[in-house]
Formats: structure tokens, C-alpha cells, sequence
């Protein structure tokens, strides 16, 4: 039976179905891009840095941290699905889902970047059907 789940990857569709119904909806993961020199930016040295982002969905928000202390940025928990995120890390060509969130700049919702704190993959007979990041909201932002 467990041979059968994995192989087939129900779980993961099954939990692609459930971010769906749950009002699941596409956020930007920010990936740096490589550097494009110009003329004038080579002789002195220096590049200007440049992002792209990238679809990422289906995705659930849901608070992480009910009470939030003065002075520290709200938390939240973003669920991915594992297929989305091994599609991209596939076609961005990075070896696995961590190397893919650790090289990421943030995620952008709403035109907000929050700032991914941790990855992890939630599995079932050993394959990942979710992912549940950490993000933490900008200082500024107390909600």
C-alpha cells in the first residue's frame, strides 16, 4: 500500500486538492538573477543586483504566532505544494527544495517581500507532499 501512495503521489495531489479548497492562491517566490554587467558598472567594479519572481501555488497563510512582543515581526506560516515546488526546482535547476528556499530572497504578496525564516517538508512514506515555510513580516508591519 505505502508503495502504491508513493509511487502514485496521491498524497501530494490530495494535498494540492485541499490547499484549492482551502482558498489556495499564487505568491512570488524573489530568486536573485544573475548579474548583468553594463559597460560602466564593470570598469568600477560593481553590478547591479537584479531579482526575478517566480509563481508559487497553490498556497495557504495562516498565522504562526498568536500574540506578537513589542518590537519583534509578526510570523506566518505559508503551506506550498510539493508539486509546485519540485516543478520549480526543476526548472530553476537547483538540486533539492532547500537549496531552493535558502537561496531565495523572499516571498512577494500583496507587494510585500516577507523574509523566509525556515523550510521543511512535511512527508508521508518518505515522500514531501507540503512544504510549510516560516515567514516573518518587515518590522514596520505589526499585524
Amino acid at each position: 500500500m505505502s508503495d502504491l501512495v508513493s509511487a502514485t503521489g496521491a498524497a501530494a495531489r490530495a494535498a494540492d486538492a485541499l490547499l484549492r479548497a482551502m482558498g489556495g492562491r499564487t505568491v512570488m517566490l524573489r530568486m536573485p538573477a544573475p548579474a548583468v554587467p553594463t559597460d560602466a558598472a564593470e570598469q568600477l567594479g560593481i553590478v547591479t543586483p537584479s531579482f526575478q519572481d517566480t509563481a508559487l501555488g497553490p498556497v495557504v497563510f495562516r498565522k504562526a504566532r498568536a500574540t506578537i512582543a513589542d518590537g519583534k515581526a509578526a510570523k506566518w506560516e505559508l503551506l506550498v505544494s510539493a508539486t509546485a515546488v519540485q516543478s520549480l526546482v526543476g526548472s530553476l535547476t537547483y538540486d533539492s527544495a532547500g537549496v531552493l528556499f535558502a537561496a531565495a530572497c523572499g516571498v512577494l504578496c500583496d507587494d510585500e517581500l516577507l523574509e523566509i525564516v525556515s523550510a521543511t517538508p512535511e512527508q508521508v512514506f518518505g515522500q514531501p507532499y507540503v512544504y510549510r515555510l516560516v515567514l516573518r513580516a518587515p518590522l514596520n508591519r505589526m499585524t
